[in-house]
């Protein structure tokens, strides 16, 4: 029987280990996972040790006052893992948290996968070093994120990315609406400030004002919203009520894709609701705020290494979606470039082909090939005894 240890870090760590416990499971039905999950990997079969909750946290600064949590939590799971070895341990995201535990648990000789990149290509790349002595084998989502690594030491494998086998080439906007009861009529706006406390302390309001703004000038908009968990909920509804009573919000708990496809056009957070609205292909805005320390810290310290932010600009190579960083990221800066795509159909449109173009290039069967990449490891693993830290034969393959 095959044991597993895995850690997700946040709810798109959360859907990714979801989509691998199931692959892993249809090849070996009694595979065993146990680590830090959400509900949707309890519900794919892995039992929780904590809830993927525990992990959310956003920004530098922010991480500081969770800490001494974060470092317990750490702390229990290397010791149960050293423990009670896997056959395996995989780290699913949250590079700050995995990484040092995916370090502890190979020295220990067991083997690891990290799932997920961490943006080494994007800031702090002299951490690149450090994750060969992290993992056994790193899966990437993105094409660009495996040719980075080659010939950088890394066993690396690209898999494609989950949300893109599922989520069909055309979204109904109308079935969208009909199955959250909104009007099928008219123009919505799609706002998702984030699924994290600390994202949404620093977006909710300005979420909510720009949808105001917009509103002002196209009385008839309206406006939706999906939210994580009761706690984002409750912050979301309460900048609502503080900063824009009136606004005609329709607050919908998850369903983050219907609502995207309901919209007409998409105001997020930078993070995975953008590549979400790509594969939706629903015109967006993009924004972007943390803590100001950690903002000087990432941007005056010169860390940050990629002209942009949002993956969908990445991905292309240009800024295809207009993203808004930090003091830039106001409700009137939001505001107009929400009315600039409804206003404009034509770069709504020109947007929308440029997003089905990168969604057949992350379309692989991402979690069949993340499953097989993860089996391969563990068998090459018995042929050679067990053994670690031998020199990887590949990087950045397909």
């Amino acid at each position: 029987m095959l044991r597993i240890g895995i850690v997700a870090g946040e709810a798109s760590g959360d859907q990714l280990g979801a989509g691998l416990i199931r692959a892993i499971k249809e090849r070996l039905p009694d595979a065993v996972f146990e680590g830090v999950a959400g509900p949707k990997m309890i519900e794919a079969g892995c039992t929780a040790l904590y809830p993927v909750e525990r992990l959310s946290v956003m920004g530098l600064v922010e991480v500081l006052g969770h800490l001494p949590d974060l470092l317990r939590i750490r702390r229990a799971l290397r010791r149960h893992f050293l423990e009670h070895p896997p056959d395996l341990f995989i780290g699913i995201d949250a590079p700050d948290f995995n990484l040092g535990l995916e370090r502890s648990l190979k020295a220990a000789g067991i083997t690891t996968v990290h799932y997920v990149s961490p943006t080494v290509w994007a800031w702090r790349q002299g951490r690149v070093r450090k994750l060969a002595r992290s993992m056994d084998l790193m899966l990437t989502i993105f094409p660009f994120e495996a040719d980075f690594y080659a010939g950088r030491g890394l066993d690396v494998r690209f898999v494609g990315h989950p949300l893109a086998d599922l989520i069909p080439d055309t979204v109904d906007r109308r079935a969208a609406r009909r199955a959250l009861g909104l009007p099928e009529e008219g123009r919505i706006v799609a706002l998702l400030p984030g699924s994290r406390g600390t994202e949404l302390r620093y977006l909710g309001a300005p979420f909510v004002q720009a949808a105001a703004w917009c509103r002002a000038r196209h009385p008839e908009l309206l406006f939706v919203t999906p939210t994580a968990n009761a706690g984002t909920r409750a912050a979301l509804e309460a900048a609502w009520r503080t900063h824009a009573p009136d606004l005609p919000l329709t607050v919908v708990d998850g369903r983050s894709h219907e609502v995207m496809a309901a919209a007409d056009v998409v105001l997020a957070a930078s993070g995975t609701a953008t590549l979400e609205a790509v594969l939706l292909k629903r015109p967006l805005v993009v924004a972007y705020r943390v803590a100001p320390l950690s903002h000087w810290i990432f941007r005056d310290l010169g860390l940050i290494k990629v002209p942009y932010i949002a993956m969908p600009n990445l991905l292309a190579g240009r800024e295809i979606a207009r993203e808004f960083i930090q003091d830039a990221a106001t409700p009137e800066n939001l505001g107009q470039a929400l009315l600039a795509l409804l206003e404009n159909p034509d770069a709504g449109a020109e947007m929308e082909r440029i997003f089905s173009d990168i969604h057949r290039s992350l379309r692989r069967d991402a979690s069949r090939n993340a499953a097989e990449a993860v089996l391969e490891l563990i068998e090459r693993k018995k042929n050679i005894g067990g053994t670690h830290g031998q020199r990887p034969t590949t990087a950045g393959q397909t």
